[in-house]
């Protein structure tokens, strides 16, 4: 086993084919056979273990799971149209060969195989799913909601499938309908803490606030999530709280974008008398500093200082949800540092003209395949602003950081490109950049936060499937009401986002 989970497959190999025959000795020879290339006698064993547990999950899942801690990439998939040539009808690896080409992002190849799948198996339950969500991802959303109502005529208590159709249907503005899927998934697992997390989203999209919060809550039953005691947790406030002298930490959580919006609901807690310290990413924390009456700010990496309550960003919102500030702060709530705000004036481009911050690409992820998903959606190539380069009077200026900030040597012909980000340490010399331009035009991001945050005329190109907080059917938002959402009409569609915006910068730049 050592050479195995060190990757020495060859010396596994040698060392347990005098052993051959043994249960547990063909086991991890089929493993090492499988990651040094002999993929046909690999084939052949986990033919033969699989036909031994036919109720058992696959062998060829544990082989995976070794082979992809070593990238072996190739040997897996050769070893998996292997052994599926050898036993067409185990549905088993049709499963697995449709989540490892998952993994590799090939949608398309995916399909293919879990179609072949279902083909075989009609009411195959795990396949039939995964071809769902699968659809989904493509944009086959009406595809991916019949065969999911299908497999519900086979399966009607199928939590799974009740939670996945109501996802998809959340996604396509489906609301009722996606509901009453919830309903039905927590009456068959009342206890499960994702078909919750995915019920609140449901509620929020929808408006529904006084619901989604608490139910919202549910993620920090999540396993890692809840790192500190419950009893300590801060309880939900009347209007009339009175929190003076109360020591609350409030906990970094999740992305930036999520605790610059949250942000909004800590000055309810300090006009209510509590103390509050504000745990933040250093990306963002010299902003916390500026929000009056905060004592102090905190590193992630500190110790916490002595409290009576904590709060996750997350959690404010269920905290203030029988009070009046149940959207928080006013606008602004956030504030860039003045001489910041100077310092950056030099790096702008002249007047007149209107100065216009742009961002094309969401932070990704690695790691999160959620979030890799949700990243590629959100964020399109710097070459489809092209349209943007065609409005006399504007001056565009770069916004954009990471990964995707690589595109700009391949920029449109004739685009001009301010760009000011080498400079940029954090998103405290962000948003005094910002105010210095005259409107911000970003994806779904973290600038959209900090330009809404700091009161900036925003436009938000937005995808098809968008997240809760902008709610499905609106153009503007309940919690900044400088920006204008751009959406996308079909999934991917990003030509038709763009010309919206490039008539909306025309018009303010006075050449429609």
């Amino acid at each position: 086993m050592q050479n195995l989970d060190a990757g020495h497959f060859a010396q596994a190999r040698a060392l347990v084919e005098p052993m051959c025959g043994d249960g547990r000795a063909d086991v991890i020879l089929a493993h090492a056979l499988a990651g040094s290339g002999r993929a046909a006698r690999a084939a052949r064993l986990l033919c033969r273990l699989a036909h031994d547990n036919p109720t058992a999950r696959h062998p060829a899942q544990d082989m995976m799971t070794l082979l992809l801690r070593h990238s072996r990439i190739a040997e897996i998939e050769a070893t998996l149209h292997a052994t599926l040539m050898q036993t067409p009808n185990d549905i088993r690896l049709y499963d697995l060969l449709g989540e490892f080409l998952l993994l590799q992002n090939r949608m398309t190849d995916a399909v293919e195989v879990l179609v072949e799948g279902c083909r075989r198996h009609p009411a195959a339950l795990r396949t039939g799913n995964l071809l769902a969500v699968t659809q989904n991802e493509l944009g086959q959303a009406r595809d991916a909601q019949a065969l999911l109502r299908h497999l519900l005529e086979y399966h009607p208590r199928s939590a799974m499938t009740h939670a996945n159709l109501a996802h998809i249907l959340t996604i396509d503005n489906q609301m009722d309908q996606a509901l009453h899927h919830h309903q039905q998934a927590l009456a068959l697992r009342p206890d499960d803490p994702q078909i919750h997390l995915n019920h609140a989203m449901t509620l929020l999209k929808a408006g529904r606030h006084a619901q989604g919060w608490p139910e919202y809550e549910w993620r920090l039953r999540m396993p890692g999530r809840q790192k500190h005691p419950f009893e300590r947790l801060l309880p939900t406030l009347e209007q009339n709280t009175d929190l003076t002298g109360q020591r609350i930490v409030v906990l970094s959580e999740a992305g930036l974008g999520d605790m610059l919006m949250y942000l909004r609901f800590v000055p309810a807690l300090i006009r209510r008398g509590a103390r509050v310290t504000l745990q933040l990413p250093r990306e963002i924390l010299p902003l916390g500093t500026r929000i009056y009456g905060v004592e102090r700010v905190i590193d992630p990496l500190r110790p916490l200082p002595a409290h009576d309550w904590h709060c996750p960003f997350g959690s404010l919102a269920r905290a203030l949800g029988r009070t009046s500030d149940i959207i928080g702060a006013p606008i602004p709530y956030l504030w860039a540092d003045p001489e910041k705000i100077l310092r950056w004036e030099d790096y702008m481009p002249p007047r007149p003209g209107l100065r216009v911050g742009i961002v094309w690409g969401g932070a990704s992820r690695p790691g999160v395949a959620q979030a890799q998903a949700i990243d590629r959606k959100r964020s399109m190539h710097i070459s489809q602003l092209a349209p943007l380069t065609t409005i006399g009077g504007i001056h565009l200026v770069n916004l954009q950081r990471g990964q995707h900030a690589q595109q700009m040597a391949d920029m449109p012909e004739g685009m001009q490109l301010y760009d000011p980000m080498d400079d940029v340490r954090d998103m405290d010399d962000t948003a005094a950049i910002i105010m210095n331009l005259d409107i911000v035009v970003s994806v779904d991001t973290s600038v959209v936060h900090l330009a809404g945050a700091l009161g900036r005329p925003t436009i938000m190109m937005d995808r098809y499937d968008n997240c809760w907080r902008w709610q499905s059917g609106r153009h503007d938002s309940q919690w900044y009401p400088q920006l204008r959402i751009v959406r996308q009409s079909r999934p991917g569609d990003w030509e038709g986002v763009v010309a919206q915006v490039r008539d909306l910068l025309a018009a303010a730049a006075g050449h429609p």
